[in-house]
């Protein structure tokens, strides 16, 4: 069970920020090509965000009725989500879309247990030590020692478990 890299991308769908933390997982890829693969997902997200089937509203009794609506009962729907999970035989691609439009890209092994706690621990980091950083630009690439530190230190945790 392995995490081999993460990939920030802003609500533009820009690279921010990539990091590879086990080199025998992946093909190696250049800076380019992560920029290619930011823009690309951001893309096919988008698109499977807009494919999101339309639900029908369920049955409810008519007491407590409210006319013209059907089923009585207003509703919000969920927002669609897009893109969430990519899995090969190879590798797992996990996605975690904030409500400002930040993807955060977790690719693992296939066995890796727990991605979803995984990856909001990484928002939080995220969350903690570069939001708050009075220095960090939104939309800009990230450049935070402290993030860096932590980051690598959580993943070799998870990844020595």
């Amino acid at each position: 069970m392995t995490v081999f890299s993460l990939v920030i991308i802003n609500k533009a769908g820009g690279l921010i920020y990539n990091r590879t933390f086990h080199e025998g997982g992946l093909n190696k890829i250049s800076t380019n090509d992560y920029l290619v693969l930011a823009g690309t997902f951001h893309g096919v997200h988008a698109i499977t965000a807009r494919l999101n089937p339309v639900k029908s509203a369920p049955e409810r009794p008519l007491s407590n009725s409210i006319p013209g609506v059907p089923g009585g009962i207003l509703t919000r729907p969920e927002p669609p989500s897009g893109l969430e999970v990519l899995e090969s035989e190879n590798f797992r691609l996990q996605c975690f879309n904030t409500l400002t439009g930040v993807k955060f890209l977790l690719f693992t092994d296939t066995t890796q247990t727990n991605v979803d706690v995984i990856i909001r621990r990484i928002y939080d980091l995220y969350s903690d030590y570069v939001m708050k950083n009075p220095f960090y630009q939104l939309e800009m690439p990230i450049r935070c020692d402290m993030f860096d530190r932590k980051l690598l230190s959580y993943i070799r945790e998870v990844n020595n478990r």
